[in-house]
């Protein structure tokens, strides 16, 4: 009991509440984007843009000169998106197969240099760390949570102010394009907000991890809702609780932040499907 109550002392510390903060923020954004995604089939493109971010985060440790490696992932990660979703049909190469090429290409490529150019002695740490996350969540300084904190709410903005459009696309892109919506820029601003999520959330799961915190919320969701606005808000607050339970379980259990949170994100799916089908049992 004791050992509990002195694991539990941690939270006095500001690094942990920047830890909750940034957990809490990346959770909330993946979540409310993550219904979209799903409903327009484009689950798999979290792990395409999260490669992309690897090799790009890749590059910056390389480069060493810029004290942010935001400033060259995000902008990369962005370019990625918005070719993804915009190639449309004059794309050669399309769907599920450009997102496989992005996605191995981006990965070979970002391990390719961090062997040529590690931009460490302990090559082995730095690959799991950008690929699976760490305690690395723990480490947040200040300027970092800004970071994300701005970033967090210009999308949850985006999303809001976008919402019916964003609605209208997910749902029907063909019928809204008829009726005189331009898709194509909302179709980009999709593609911003999963990037910027992305890359934001780097820190908190790693690369390999990202499309959990996309998914699973959705799907657990979806379960239970079956109204886009129920499934949002469900969605959201499913991906705060998982984030928070999962968080606070690393701390306690001294186990790795990301796959941590991808495990209560496991089991709070098992659990709304399990609920889902009681409920549709009454019916």
């Amino acid at each position: 009991m004791n050992e509990f109550l002195d694991k539990l002392s941690i939270f006095q510390y500001d690094f942990v509440w920047y830890a909750v903060i940034v957990g809490v923020l990346i959770a909330l954004c993946s979540a409310l984007i993550g219904v979209t995604i799903v409903l327009k089939r484009l689950s798999f493109i979290g792990d395409g843009l999260s490669r992309v971010a690897f090799c790009a985060s890749s590059v910056a440790a390389i480069v060493n000169v810029i004290t942010n490696d935001i400033v060259i992932t995000l902008p990369a990660t962005i370019l990625c998106a918005v070719l993804l979703l915009n190639a449309g049909e004059k794309a050669k190469i399309k769907g599920d197969a450009s997102v496989a090429m992005i996605s191995v290409g981006a990965l070979a490529i970002g391990y390719l240099l961090m062997n040529l150019f590690p931009p460490s002695n302990n090559l082995a740490a730095d690959v799991c760390t950008t690929l699976f996350g760490s305690t690395q969540i723990l480490m947040l300084t200040q300027s970092q949570v800004i970071w994300c904190a701005v970033l967090s709410v210009i999308v949850i903005a985006l999303f809001v102010i976008f919402y019916n459009k964003i609605f209208a696309v997910t749902f029907d892109e063909n019928f809204s394009r008829a009726t005189g919506t331009r898709t194509s820029l909302y179709n980009l601003i999709i593609a911003v907000i999963i990037a910027v999520i992305i890359v934001v959330a780097m820190n908190l799961v790693g690369s390999l991890l990202i499309s959990a915190l996309l998914i699973f919320p959705a799907l657990s969701a979806m379960r239970i809702f079956k109204n886009f606005k129920s499934v949002t808000v469900c969605a959201a607050a499913f991906g705060v609780v998982c984030a928070l339970i999962g968080l606070l379980a690393s701390i306690l259990f001294d186990t790795p932040v990301g796959s941590t949170i991808v495990v209560v994100d496991i089991i709070g799916f098992i659990l709304f499907s399990i609920l889902g089908r009681l409920v549709c049992a009454r019916r």
